[in-house]
């Protein structure tokens, strides 16, 4: 009689309460796990469809006392619609050729990630790190990971995305680009052109971690629509106005009546 082998628990932790990086005056906890061994893919596409997100070899997500502000959302691929304003930005930078690059740090790469940095999230701990830290940010995944770039038509680097291959899509790790262009959303411009590759390879879902209402930072992604979040009954679609988004929704209202 054939018998299932054994296989290892998976244990998971709970982080130390700090303040949170997104609403002033509350605690952040999170509850994490290692992500290792040869499962270690099939591991995190379970983990990533249950709102997880990665580290280098860590898997996370938010475990905040009293609060579920994190929400995790994903774009829907097969029936994602771009807006008027989406494709205004798409063609603002069409000159910009889309590339999936090896997980491999480069100087170029992380002279780039500073000053998007110093710009950006000056009082970060990120604006500190070096090249060694990095490094291991893009090159320390025990998965399938690309950076998806942005270059001109020079070969100048003008954004990044490291990205997760799922079983199911792409998850974003981390993006950047050059704080000069701001003009041209090129973080959107990014998560287009991963949903862009994902519907070349038949994959359902883009990845795009956590929302929350009232933080700005987040309101860009309120634009992919149909837009799905998790919440108690599993991922179901959500539509505008989501809260905290109203400017970004008056945009999507002036699109429509264009």
């Amino acid at each position: 009689m054939n018998r299932l082998a054994p296989q290892p628990l998976q244990h998971f932790y709970r982080t130390a309460a700090l303040p949170c990086p997104y609403l002033e005056g509350r605690m952040e906890r999170k509850v994490l796990t290692e992500i290792s061994g040869p499962a270690a893919a099939a591991l995190y596409n379970g983990l990533s469809r249950a709102g997880f997100r990665r580290s280098h070899h860590l898997a996370y997500r938010p475990a905040c006392t009293g609060c579920n502000a994190c929400i995790p959302v994903r774009v829907a691929v097969g029936t994602f619609i771009a807006s008027r304003n989406l494709r205004r930005l798409a063609r603002f930078s069409e000159e910009l050729a889309a590339a999936e690059e090896p997980a491999v740090a480069s100087g170029e790469q992380f002279r780039l990630f500073s000053r998007y940095q110093r710009s950006r999230h000056a009082e970060s701990d990120m604006a500190t790190m070096t090249f060694g830290d990095y490094r291991a940010m893009v090159e320390d995944s025990p998965i399938e990971t690309r950076l998806v770039t942005l270059r001109d038509p020079a070969g100048r680097l003008y954004a990044a995305c490291l990205a997760d291959r799922l079983d199911d899509g792409f998850s974003a790790v981390y993006s950047f680009f050059d704080p000069d262009e701001a003009r041209r959303s090129l973080g959107t411009v990014l998560v287009l052109r991963l949903v862009e590759r994902a519907l070349v390879l038949g994959l359902p879902y883009v990845y795009l971690g956590y929302w929350i209402a009232g933080s700005r930072k987040m309101a860009y992604k309120a634009r992919f629509r149909p837009l799905e979040a998790l919440g108690p009954g599993g991922w179901t679609a959500i539509e505008p106005p989501l809260p905290g988004c109203e400017a970004d929704v008056s945009a999507m209202k002036a699109d429509a009546a264009d």
